[in-house]
């Protein structure tokens, strides 16, 4: 079975996640639920795995939850990371410039070479598209990154002028990574439901997110700060199926 929490995995939140998934497994496994007894890394963490007929849990985007999943996985829940200017359960993107070109507003960088992390992400291409489409500003994609770390990586290396990162991630770039100190944050788009948790059609998803629930309210004060993670919520399907779904950046790209 597939367990895998990989949206916010990096050196620094791995342990923690090990820890949370612990508290889901003991808690499937003692209402008679098997569960493997490690997270699942690498790529069937992501779309490989959401796809899997052996998904047991997973974290994934709404935009590929809407374009391409929402027939073929159940909603377990939606975590609650307590970010700023976003209700309980979402989240924004945050728009980030190298600090050195000294933009302090979206409209002056807009038109510019603009680095996503890829077409199916909501924060990094979604989001940022429909916020420049409503504030009538151009969105030019220019580098695919493959990661929203890489995306500001990109930006604080001067190989493009700006991006839009998850405000969970952009988070854990201030705290952990040196370089971003090279950015400054211009705006945000409008918050939207954050990563849902998913499993398979075929699996028991009322225990599912009752395992999760309580492994969530059972970590303790360092894991809890670590991952940010303050509960689990319930958001409907049609809630995430009402966002729009963008045009690729790249016509030739395949999502």
């Amino acid at each position: 079975m597939i367990a895998a929490f990989g949206m916010y995995d990096r050196a620094q939140t791995a342990a923690a996640n090990d820890a949370l998934w612990a508290g889901v497994r003991d808690n499937l496994r003692a209402d008679g639920i098997i569960a493997p007894d490690q997270l699942t890394r690498g790529d069937l963490a992501y779309m490989a795995g959401w796809i899997s007929p052996d998904l047991l849990i997973s974290q994934t985007c709404s935009l590929p939850y809407r374009a391409k999943l929402a027939e073929h996985v159940q909603i377990i829940g939606t975590p609650d990371y307590g970010l700023p200017d976003c209700p309980a359960g979402y989240y924004n993107s945050v728009y980030v410039a190298r600090r050195a070109d000294g933009f302090s507003d979206l409209a002056e960088v807009a038109g510019q070479d603009f680095a996503y992390n890829e077409a199916l992400s909501h924060s990094g291409w979604a989001a940022p598209w429909a916020d420049h489409q409503a504030r009538g500003l151009i969105l030019r994609p220019g580098l695919r990154t493959g990661a929203h770390h890489a995306s500001a990586l990109a930006v604080a290396q001067g190989r493009a002028n700006y991006a839009a990162l998850d405000a969970l991630t952009w988070d854990m770039i201030v705290e952990y990574d040196a370089f971003a100190a090279e950015l400054c944050v211009l705006d945000h788009t409008p918050a939207s439901p954050a990563l849902p948790f998913i499993t398979a059609n075929d699996q028991p998803v009322d225990a599912l997110r009752d395992a999760l629930s309580r492994a969530i309210d059972g970590l303790d004060a360092l894991t809890r700060k670590t991952l940010r993670l303050r509960g689990l919520i319930q958001i409907s399907k049609i809630t995430y199926l009402d966002l729009p779904i963008p045009p690729l950046p790249n016509p030739h790209e395949n999502p």
